[in-house]
Formats: C-alpha cells, structure tokens, sequence
C-alpha cells in the first residue's frame, strides 16, 4: 500500500497510540464532531490525528487513539465508547489481514 508522504501508517498508529476507543460514526459528525474535538484539546489528551474505522453490524464505528491509558479512559468515560484491542480491531469486508 502507498502513503503519502508524512501520513501516519495504520501500523505506527497501533504501536504509538495502542489505547483505542470507539464510537458509532453517526455520533462523530455535526455538532459532536466539534465537541470531540474541543473535549481532547481542553483536556490535553494524547489523541492521534488519525484514527481507524470499521463496520460491526451494518453500523460504521471510528476509532480514537491515545498514547496514554488514562486519556482515553477519560474519552471512554465522556463519550460512551468502547474500549478495541488494536490485534482485534474488526477490519472492512474484503480487505487482506
């Protein structure tokens, strides 16, 4: 797979942010999109720029990565998420493992 240069790698998120939380993507966009972001800022939260997706149940799910354990309990705790294992993370339909 190509990157562009500077993108992070699915591979170095996993390893520098192992902490993983996700939430239904239909709770991400609008108006929660903004309050994500300004609770992470406000927080100082070790948030990655980048994060993952995956499809469970015909539901779309995002994934926010944090470098730090307590960050994203913090995260959890605000948003009602779920806390992924990166190694058992659900990928999309047909992509290769």
């Amino acid at each position: 797979m190509v990157y562009r240069k500077g993108e992070l790698s699915k591979g170095t998120i996993d390893r520098n942010w192992p902490h993983q939380v996700a939430l239904p993507a239909a709770h991400c966009g609008g108006a929660n999109h903004v309050t994500i972001q300004l609770f992470c800022e406000d927080e100082k939260l070790s948030l990655c720029v980048r994060g993952h997706s995956f499809r469970r149940a015909d539901i779309d799910m995002n994934v926010f990565c944090f470098a730090e354990r307590t960050h994203a309990e913090r995260f959890q705790e605000r948003f009602a998420g779920e806390f992924i294992d990166p190694k058992e993370r659900p990928k999309w339909p047909g992509s290769r493992r």
